[in-house]
């Protein structure tokens, strides 16, 4: 039997799993792939910092290159994470010629572009199950799964954080910022959550899946990003009296044309990550607690739905193992490029502006009680040629300003923003208007 050197670089979280899962499941991994596997050094920022996997000193080096440099490694396993020195280690792994396996979506968000082109350059490849959605194998669906497919569309709650906290917030009436406190004592959350809970981790994400499904390097810059701190109680109970849940979703899909049919003949690609209603009759309004799920449009398949843990030890271990095997089987039988992963095909390489993007929207306002105010908020929106599909007004209430909800027809982000900067003007109008996007996955 055939055997490859491993060096990894990192051993927290991630590179513990990494070396517990080899240990518990080489023999596995070995009978399955034809090929055993050694893992001979981890690199580690200290020999004392805590872990909660055991890993021999022996095995352990601080210095990242005496891992990349080795010439009997063979692949090389990057779960440092960060984005500045991790970029040099990938780099210098790629540019000896070596495969390299890493979990980092930051990097890759970031970088990607850099990366796999340095890869192709050097005869390397990258492997990144790992990025996005833990142990779901949404990577190697795309790439090679769906390789017949035009991908019209993915929706993605793939923020484990985000999903705890909106589902929490739903069951128990609970405000954001007393789940956020219970996430963090958890440890579903860190002790400083604005990666999460503003989307940013969610827009690394998705602009992966993004760059595959279209062939094209979606840079972060021209995502749009709202996170879910804005998201009250109030809202989360009107949404389920319409008969929709609130989720963060990246989006992915392309422009609609006529009849709102996505076009064939290319186009551009909306990339985007809200807040987003989803009607409760979806598959995805029912994704729970701290997982994640992917559904995904084909032109082919139709739809398909990818679930299960997005983060965590061992899910994240089980994807970087899939990625060693892969590696591994590509190093044996000389295939270092089987599908490739970013090829131009039916798109025009361009990400469609948010004010173009169109939509139907949830409005909440905060009115004053009296005759005629809504004549006025519809006048705005009708001046914009928006159209308001319904309305909902609480009864039985005491106070002076009461909330105004209405469900708005499609139409362009640009011009509802319009519309909201002069309804945020009217002196019957008490507070900032709160819009979310609503999904109907036609």
């Amino acid at each position: 039997m055939d055997q490859v050197t491993l060096g990894m670089i990192g051993g927290g979280t991630v590179g513990g799993g990494v070396y517990q899962a080899l240990k518990s499941s080489g023999n596995l991994l070995a009978s399955r792939a034809g090929i055993r596997f050694r893992l001979k050094k981890i690199a580690v920022k200290a020999f004392d910092e805590p872990r909660k996997v055991f890993i021999p000193e022996k095995m352990m080096t601080t210095d990242w290159r005496a891992v990349v440099d080795d010439p009997e490694v063979q692949i090389v396993v990057e779960l440092a994470g960060g984005t500045t020195v991790a970029r040099q280690m990938v780099l210098t792994a790629l540019q000896r010629g070596k495969p390299v396996v890493t979990a980092n979506k930051a990097l890759l968000s970031a970088h990607g572009e850099e990366l796999f082109a340095a890869a192709r350059d050097h005869g390397a490849n990258l492997y990144y199950e790992a990025s996005v959605a833990g142990g779901i194998p949404i990577i190697k669906a795309l790439r090679e799964g769906f390789i017949g497919n035009r991908i019209e569309s993915i929706y993605g709650i793939v923020n484990g954080t985000c999903n705890y906290i909106l589902s929490r917030m739903t069951a128990e009436g609970a405000d954001f910022d007393t789940v956020l406190a219970d996430a963090q004592r958890l440890g579903y959350a860190e002790a400083d959550p604005t990666l999460d809970v503003d989307g940013h981790d969610s827009l690394h994400k998705i602009g992966i899946l993004a760059s595959l499904a279209h062939g094209f390097w979606v840079a972060p810059e021209r995502i749009h990003v709202e996170g879910i701190r804005g998201i009250s109680q109030q809202d989360i109970r009107f949404a389920r009296e319409l008969g929709y849940a609130i989720k963060l979703l990246g989006v992915v899909k392309k422009q609609r044309g006529k009849g709102r049919k996505p076009s064939r003949s290319g186009g551009a690609v909306q990339v985007a990550v809200h807040p987003t209603l989803v009607p409760e009759s979806h598959v995805l309004a029912s994704v729970s607690d701290s997982f994640n799920a992917v559904f995904v449009q084909g032109d082919i398949v139709g739809d398909t739905l990818f679930y299960g843990r997005g983060a965590g030890q061992d899910p994240t271990a089980s994807a970087v193992l899939a990625d060693i095997a892969d590696a591994a089987l590509d190093l044996k039988h000389e295939a270092p490029d089987r599908v490739p992963a970013f090829v131009p095909h039916d798109s025009n390489g361009s990400v469609q502006p948010l004010g173009e993007c169109v939509s139907r929207y949830y409005l909440r306002l905060a009115v004053v009680d009296r005759p005629g105010v809504l004549a006025r908020v519809a006048a705005i929106l009708g001046k914009m040629n928006i159209g308001i599909s319904s309305v909902m007004q609480p009864e039985g209430h005491s106070a002076r300003h009461v909330a105004l909800i209405l469900m708005i027809h499609d139409a362009p982000n640009a011009a509802m923003a319009r519309a909201l900067k002069e309804i945020r003007r009217l002196p019957v109008v008490k507070a900032a208007p709160v819009m979310i996007r609503v999904e109907d996955f036609d």
